[in-house]
């Protein structure tokens, strides 16, 4: 297979370029990454519309992957919670290595076929259940492994690479193959691969929480109200939705700690 993660940057003599030149070729590049998302959003679609219904019915859903993949998958779980106001452990990154290689680079982590399903297996991971694997090369053994074992499992699987015919692509039931060609860098996908990544769990949490409810309109009324910040925007939310002053709208807020719970109330008055 070749990998097209893997091929020679298309600019030469990088340390001999001015800063606007980086930038402005990174820039070049960037471009090239949403239409590459744009190509797979079929694909993209069918995955979600695998994974709302099993959330709907009180699954959860984990994604793994190792690097740069793996940190993404965290992070897009961790928005999850304070964005839509769902529980903790219904979106879950795990990354080869555990927490620490969030931070720092696990040496080999990566690299074992086995140790994904051992960490899903501290979850209980079950057939209700979704799981995403990440990986840009599409070859991680610890991604490969994880969705092997889970199919067999009779889990719905999916994953997010970056080149065709991986093997990471072939363990998963929908897979995505987003190729959005050479790195600016040779070989580091954190770049563009990491983006298009990034992109894609954006869609896939995003569609998942609006079609089960967690957003009125175009707002976050389910958000958590955890900083200064969070409430003038909640907030601002009712003044808009409920045609009252400001005043009124943070006396809601007090009383009920939640955008939608001070909605409803009011307009159950």
């Amino acid at each position: 297979m070749e990998k097209i993660t893997e091929k020679a940057s298309i600019y030469q003599q990088l340390e001999n370029k001015t800063v606007a030149e980086i930038i402005s070729n990174i820039n070049t590049e960037d471009q090239k990454v949403a239409l590459a998302v744009q190509s797979v959003l079929p694909s993209v679609e069918r995955l979600i519309e695998a994974i709302h219904p099993k959330l709907q019915l009180g699954g959860r859903l984990f994604y793994i992957g190792a690097g740069t993949s793996g940190r993404l998958g965290v992070v897009d779980a961790s928005e999850i919670p304070p964005t839509f106001g769902v529980a903790h452990g219904i979106v879950i990154g795990i990354i080869a290595g555990g927490d620490t290689a969030i931070r720092k680079a696990v040496e080999f982590a990566e690299d074992d076929t086995l140790q994904a399903w051992k960490d899903l297996q501290e979850y209980q991971i079950t057939e209700k259940d979704c799981l995403v694997g990440i990986a840009a090369s599409g070859s991680t053994p610890y991604v490969v492994g994880g969705l092997n074992a889970a199919r067999a499992a009779g889990i719905t699987t999916g994953a997010i690479v970056c080149n065709v015919g991986s093997a990471v692509a072939k363990a998963a039931e929908f897979p995505i193959e987003v190729v959005v060609g050479p790195e600016y860098v040779t070989g580091s996908t954190r770049m563009k691969s990491g983006t298009a990544q990034k992109m894609i769990l954006n869609m896939i949490s995003t569609a998942c929480m609006i079609r089960l409810g967690r957003v009125k309109g175009n707002k976050m009324v389910d958000m958590q109200l955890s900083n200064n910040k969070l409430i003038d925007r909640g907030a601002k939310i009712l003044m808009d939705e409920l045609q009252i002053d400001e005043k009124q709208a943070n006396e809601l807020i007090a009383l009920h700690g939640n955008v939608r719970k001070a909605i409803e109330a009011f307009q159950a008055k």
